[in-house]
């Protein structure tokens, strides 16, 4: 009898240390999630253009498309390379880290420059008309789980310097793991919301019993293409506001600390000037200064990636395509 009782003894404290560890998974999960919160709302940001365009009983499935996408990209492809790196790699994390800043600079420099430059987008539109619904759909969702890699290869790298040293090899798969799960279900959970807000408001329109639900319905329906503009400037900003912040953090890292001590000197003093609202001074100016700085990389490397990167990447691909 006094073994069956040591059994259950024992048995209940490997389940506390069990539920321990998971709890500490958990906790650890979610901290280094928020850590990636600004290329997770780009991420969000990004996605719904892919669907513009197509009929509403097409979006959703569009969107699940993208997410099982992001999903292999995360657990299948990622995950393993983010183990491998911590493992045996550690000191190139900071670098990752800042390729992945620049390619963020890149992007929203780039989305700058198209709404300044419109006639940049007459080659897609010609090339988007040619093709049916079909290949369209195909062509999109491709391009959409693309541009999801590099914007999850960044979200796991973040994660991954974002969790503390000594943290076992399983849990830090585990972490990782459940990370992108989350980060994946948030991201695409909102994009299914939001692609369908003007759905939403439209039935609210033709079902709503209440003046105030049709009224509602039919602001939601008018205020939709606003929203997503503002969708577009938030993810842009987000994304040389990110990408700047993780160059200047990526520099200080590797002993170039110019960048970051004059950032910190400037927000320390416009912080002091309004000292009743000093932290979120210091932040809003910290983040602008990071966002300038990303902006100024992201304009230098449009023309390395049009005329240098691009060229080389068409001439590798034609090549594996004719092989």
């Amino acid at each position: 009898m006094s073994g069956l009782v040591a059994l259950l003894d024992d048995v209940a404290a490997i389940a506390k240390v069990a539920a321990a560890s998971v709890d500490d998974v958990m906790t650890q999960a979610v901290k280094a999630s928020s850590k990636a919160a600004g290329a997770v709302i780009d991420d969000a940001a990004v996605t719904p253009k892919y669907v513009h365009g197509f009929s509403a009983e097409r979006e959703l499935p569009i969107v699940w498309k993208i997410a099982k996408g992001s999903l292999f990209n995360k657990l299948i492809i990622l995950l393993p390379a983010a183990l491998l790196l911590s493992a045996f790699a550690p000191w190139a994390i900071a670098p990752l880290l800042m390729l992945g800043g620049a390619y963020l600079c890149f992007e929203g420099a780039e989305k700058i420059w198209h709404v300044l430059n419109p006639a940049d987008h007459k080659a897609e539109d010609l090339l988007a008309e040619k093709m049916n619904k079909a290949q369209l759909e195909k062509s999109k969702v491709k391009g959409a789980i693309k541009t999801d890699f590099i914007l999850s290869a960044e979200i796991m790298t973040i994660i991954l310097s974002a969790l503390p040293e000594g943290l076992g090899f399983i849990q830090t798969a585990a972490v990782l793991a459940l990370a992108a799960g989350i980060i994946t279900f948030a991201v695409y959970g909102a994009v299914g919301l939001i692609v369908k807000g003007d759905d939403v408001g439209l039935a609210m329109v033709a079902k709503g019993r209440l003046a105030f639900t049709r009224a509602l319905g039919l602001n939601i329906v008018k205020g939709m293409p606003y929203f997503m503009k503002l969708l577009v400037i938030i993810g842009t900003a987000a994304m040389v506001w990110v990408g700047g912040s993780i160059i200047v953090h990526g520099l200080h890292e590797l002993g170039v600390h110019a960048p970051s001590e004059m950032i910190h000197a400037i927000a320390v003093a416009a912080a002091a000037q309004i000292p009743d609202a000093a932290g979120f001074v210091k932040w809003f100016v910290t983040a602008f200064l990071d966002g300038v700085i990303g902006l100024i990389i992201g304009f230098a490397l449009i023309p390395l990636v049009t005329y240098v990167i691009a060229p080389v990447t068409a001439r590798f691909s034609k090549a594996e395509s004719s092989a």
